[in-house]
């Protein structure tokens, strides 16, 4: 039996251990769900569609809250950290959203330098 072609392109991100289907609104970490808020799901697919690219905070706002970043607002830095954290529990040998200060954000999946390096004393 043939299945029948319905022309719908279901996209599926696929970063490392991570992989994110956005229509569905579901991220996978090595097979796992992740919870995430609407937010942090907008954030992630957002930042995963611009792998290896620095993001502005603007811009993140823009996409993610569909407006305009207001001076001192610290929203895109919150949710990142919240998203951080939650990539980084389930998959802590890496590290997926880098800081570039004064500049924004970049997805790019990397080991962990924390759980490379943990035999370098300090």
């Amino acid at each position: 039996m043939e299945a029948a072609h319905t022309g719908e392109v279901r996209d599926v991100l696929l970063a490392g251990e991570l992989e994110i289907r956005p229509q569905d609104g579901l991220v996978l970490a090595a097979g796992r769900a992740l919870t995430l808020s609407v937010r942090e799901f907008g954030l992630l697919v957002a930042l995963v569609q611009r792998t290896g690219r620095i993001v502005s905070r603007a811009e993140l706002y823009r996409l993610v809250w569909g407006g305009e970043l207001r001076d001192g607002d610290r929203s895109i830095d919150v949710y990142v950290h919240k998203l951080r954290v939650k990539l980084e529990t389930a998959l802590p040998a890496w590290a997926f959203i880098h800081t570039h200060v004064g500049f924004g954000y970049r997805f790019t999946p990397e080991p962990s330098h924390l759980f490379h390096n943990s035999s370098t004393s300090r």
